[in-house]
Formats: structure tokens, C-alpha cells, sequence
């Protein structure tokens, strides 16, 4: 039976390779430096192993999700894109009841230098999502901003981040309390990760800490889907 370590941070070649990676985006350099590929990733799994242990305290419904339904590939995608870089620059999960292509709002965590974060929430919803979101916005309007108002939540997140249509969505008036948050297109939020918090052994506690916040935001949003 396979047992996996843990990682309380990320370890500096793990950033030192993506660095490489961005200069050298090419399968050639990819390929003869697999090893530092497969050294690097195993570092990112190993610590997003155990996020997964320490969410799974808060929130049972995450417990048996397999890391290959939570981490992303590091092949990108460029069918329909104009940047024909096979590799992303970065390494990413995405924990969430059902793993990461269940459409459920989640945390979300991004490992790059200078360009790291972590984030939650439901980006760019499918329409009948969307809808239900507005719904159970606009019927429990309370409910919503005392979430947004709390303490824990306002010191880790501040605001949402402002994704709003110019107009008021169809079937919702002006007049209404719950407008502003009924224009949000996406409903995220976001922290930064400065390299140096990657580096140190509380960056497990920050994440944490940043996912109890938004533990009660991510179950408002999920509403329309249990």
C-alpha cells in the first residue's frame, strides 16, 4: 500500500524548476529535465495531500478524494490559444466536493513565483449555476453578508473580487438590496502568496486559516447544488 508523505511548505527547487521552466518552455528541455519535473511535483502533491487531511477536519464531504482529481495537469490546453507553450508555468489544485471538475465552489491554490495565491469560490458559473447563485442570494440576502462582513472573513479576503455585468441581470430591478452582488458574474476571493510564504513551515496555518474563513462563503454558494 502506497502511503504519502506530507509537506508543511514548498520546497525552494520546486520553485527554482518552475523558474527554469518558464525560460525553457519547450518539450526538449521538458523532456531531458523529467526527473526535476517529477521531483517538483511530488512536492506540490505532497503538500496538497496534506491541505486535503487538514480541510477534511472542517469539511467531511472532501475525505476520499483522490490528488488526481484535485491537482492540475501541467500541460496546458493550447487547441484554441494563441500561446502555443506546451507547459504552464505553474503548478494548481483545486479542493472541492467531487475533485476539481465537479463545477462545485472550492479552494483553489496556485504555485508560482511572483505570481502565487490562493482563491475560493465559483469562477465564471455555467448559466443555470449562475442563476441559482442570484436566487439564493437574492431569497437569503442576510444570510450572504453576514458571511461577507465577518470578522475572520474581511481580515483574510476583504472584498469579492469585482467581476459585475454593467447592467442589472435579467429578472432583477434596480431597487433591489441584493443588486451589487446580483451583477457578480464570478464570486471569488483572493489572497496573495508572497515566495517567501511558499518558503516557510506556516504556510500550511495560512492556508488553513484562509480556508475556515471562506468555509461558510464556499457552503452559501453550493446551496443550490445539495
Amino acid at each position: 500500500m502506497h502511503v504519502f508523505s506530507y509537506s508543511t511548505m514548498i520546497n525552494k527547487s520546486t520553485l527554482t524548476f518552475l523558474k527554469k521552466l518558464k525560460k525553457n518552455n519547450h518539450r526538449d528541455w521538458f523532456h531531458a529535465n523529467r526527473e526535476s519535473y517529477a521531483v517538483a511535483s511530488a512536492d506540490f502533491r505532497a503538500f496538497i495531500a496534506l491541505l486535503l487531511v487538514e480541510f477534511t477536519k472542517m469539511n467531511p464531504k472532501l475525505e476520499g478524494l483522490p490528488l488526481k482529481d484535485l491537482v492540475f495537469r501541467i500541460n496546458r490546453d493550447v487547441r484554441f490559444s494563441a500561446n502555443k507553450a506546451p507547459y504552464k508555468t505553474n503548478f494548481g489544485a483545486y479542493l472541492a466536493q467531487g475533485g476539481k471538475k465537479a463545477g462545485r465552489a472550492g479552494f483553489y491554490i496556485q504555485v508560482e513565483p511572483g505570481n502565487s495565491f490562493i482563491a475560493g469560490g465559483c469562477w465564471m458559473p455555467p448559466a443555470p449555476q449562475l442563476k441559482s447563485i442570484r436566487q439564493e442570494i437574492d431569497y437569503n440576502l442576510d444570510d450572504f453578508n453576514s458571511i461577507l462582513g465577518g470578522k475572520s472573513f474581511k481580515k483574510q479576503f476583504g472584498e469579492l473580487s469585482d467581476c459585475r455585468l454593467k447592467t442589472n441581470p435579467k429578472g432583477y430591478d434596480k431597487s433591489n438590496p441584493a443588486i451589487n452582488h446580483l451583477r457578480q458574474t464570478s464570486f471569488i476571493v483572493e489572497q496573495v502568496l508572497e515566495d517567501d510564504d511558499l518558503l516557510a513551515p506556516s504556510l500550511t496555518k495560512q492556508c488553513v486559516s484562509a480556508y475556515q474563513a471562506m468555509l461558510p462563503f464556499l457552503e452559501f454558494l453550493n446551496r443550490s447544488d445539495d
